[in-house]
């Protein structure tokens, strides 16, 4: 009672402290706005800052060097917000989006006049329609993928990971999507103008690219078959190199397709303007290449020709004179393409697949994958592995809470600045979206891993512009990019470039420590983003936090200056 009636009882807390102990400053209103970028000129609107056509014209035509990426110097970078064009409009849901595109999101019919024989696309009114024709599947993208699986086993999950070179308006990709086959498809910024935006509208995975000097920028064993239809890419030519680069990122025991010139030639050698003996000599030095490479072939019929990869090298009579001296065939940005052959890993006996065997999908998605538990990765073990795809699970779950639309077909293209070992793509999987997977080139290579679960990525250096188009993904994930690249370049850059690729309405998702976020979220305020900070799953003290964006709805004018 004593203690109750006590009222002076203020020495009792003098120790007791009520300041704010967080890390993350409250905004002085003393101090200088958030910068306001202004919209860019209407003539960026389809801006691809490494695939510029004046920019690339300065460049030697031979082995394709004028389509490869070439970016622009710091000074000529731009400094303001890419706009969308009049009418822009989200795409359609996946799986009609795999169909139709919205005319005003890429006004272009030059491919609808081009290659209306072909069925590639037809223009309708205020759509494109994709009636899933191409050059080499007359009777429709299905047609041709139910001929590959008599060969090839598509159905069992043997073959999850896949690349098309040269795949125009990637109906291929699109097709083998309800297979549950994931399709990397690739082609050039070139006078099809917009085949690889029309694929990325459609919702199928894209970038631009080419098959020329430099090495493709993906690791070695990649992919379970690629294909070329038609691509026009000159396999025999420049002592096979083209061929060989297939092979470094072909994984062993997967397939080869080529449809179109000179398979069939007998046929078409007139519709080809070409004469009988030089497309013969073509398919024997093509047949000649594979089997050096220890590929066998395994079909061949109309328009459509098969190779087989070897499981190993053991029954092989591979001259060690080829192999590339190199040890390691995962470095490759910006490494000239080498006329030589990527060798096989060893094994301990003729059955072994090279590299390891992988489980069949979906059960290869949550496997150990055989790069982690062969020890190949540095700072990776078998724990640290199963450990990483657990928390995946439990941030893909506080990111749902936020945004209950994520899993959903509402964000479809999505992108992963920071993958990692593909948690975060492993914990979304749904066949409603497919994640990007993009491992920084200063970060530690763990791409190989990435496609071993069966998932699809890329490497790229964010200091510069990413091989695709403007407003080409729902949603971007990044997870310590910011942190990554805090001394290596200008954090403003890569925000405008994430702008650059994000759709109007699109979300970004970035997981980094508070310091680095808060400079973010000054830059990201100054560009028409919605933006807010959440705590991390462990609570407010933990020094990272979650940033959660969305780019506001907006259209460029004709008045709006650079």
């Amino acid at each position: 009672m004593d203690i109750t009636k006590k009222t002076e009882c203020e020495e009792d807390f003098s120790t007791l402290d009520f300041s704010s102990h967080h890390s993350i400053p409250i905004p002085d209103s003393s101090k200088p706005k958030a910068k306001m970028f202004k919209p860019c000129d209407m003539k960026y609107s389809y801006y691809t800052p490494c695939h510029e056509q004046d920019r690339a014209m300065k460049f030697p035509r031979e082995n394709m060097v004028y389509r490869e990426r070439h970016c622009p110097p710091q000074e000529e970078k731009l400094k303001c917000l890419i706009p969308a064009p009049k009418g822009y409009t989200t795409p359609f849901p996946w799986p009609k989006g795999r169909d139709y595109v919205h005319f005003a999101n890429v006004p272009f019919k030059h491919l609808a006049v081009e290659k209306a024989n072909q069925h590639w696309v037809e223009y309708q009114g205020n759509v494109f329609k994709f009636p899933g024709g191409g050059t080499m599947f007359p009777q429709g993208a299905d047609a041709y993928i139910d001929e590959l699986a008599s060969v090839i086993p598509i159905k069992d999950g043997s073959v999850r990971t896949a690349l098309d070179t040269g795949c125009g308006v990637a109906s291929w990709g699109a097709y083998l999507m309800k297979r549950n086959v994931l399709a990397m498809s690739f082609a050039p910024r070139d006078n099809h103008e917009a085949q690889v935006q029309f694929a990325l509208e459609r919702g199928v995975p894209a970038i631009i690219g080419v098959l020329g000097s430099i090495k493709l920028p993906f690791p070695s064993r990649a992919f379970d078959m690629a294909q070329c239809s038609r691509c026009l890419i000159p396999w025999g030519e420049s002592n096979g190199k083209y061929l060989m680069e297939v092979d470094r990122v072909l994984r062993p025991g997967g397939f080869w397709i080529l449809s179109g010139p000179p398979i069939n030639w007998k046929t078409y050698y007139q519709t080809w303007k070409r004469t009988k003996e030089d497309l013969k000599a073509e398919q024997r030095k093509i047949e000649k290449l594979a089997e050096s490479l220890c590929w066998e072939k395994k079909y061949e019929k109309g328009d459509i020709a098969i190779w087989r990869k070897k499981v190993n090298a053991e029954s092989c009579q591979m001259n060690s004179a080829d192999f590339c001296e190199s040890s390691d065939g995962d470095s490759v940005w910006y490494k000239e393409m080498e006329t030589c052959v990527t060798p096989y890993p060893k094994v301990k006996n003729a059955n072994e697949v090279a590299g390891g065997e992988l489980k069949k999908f979906p059960a290869r998605l949550q496997a150990v994958p055989p790069r982690v538990s062969k020890g190949l990765v540095p700072d990776v073990s078998v724990e640290s592995y199963q450990e990483d795809s657990k928390l995946w699970k439990t941030y893909v779950g506080t990111y749902k809470k936020a945004n209950r639309l994520i899993g959903t077909s509402r964000y479809r293209n999505i992108m992963d600045m920071n993958a990692g070992l593909g948690g975060f793509a492993a914990a979304l999987d749904s066949n409603k979206l497919w994640v990007m997977n993009v491992v920084p080139t200063i970060a530690p290579d763990t791409l190989g891993v990435v496609y071993e679960r069966g998932l699809i990525g890329i490497y790229h250096d964010w200091c510069e512009g990413f091989s695709t188009y403007p407003r080409t993904y729902d949603l971007i994930h990044g997870n310590g990019v910011f942190s990554l690249y805090e001394n290596k370049c200008d954090l403003e850059g890569i925000l405008l470039e994430m702008d650059r690729i994000l759709r109007p309405e699109g979300v970004v998702l970035l997981r980094d420590e508070v310091d680095v976020l808060t400079k973010v979220m000054k830059i990201a305020s100054g560009m028409r983003w919605d933006v807010k900070l959440l705590d991390h799953e462990e609570g407010p003290f933990v020094p990272k936090k979650i940033f959660v964006a969305s780019k506001q709805y907006w259209v460029g004018n004709d008045t709006s200056s650079e």
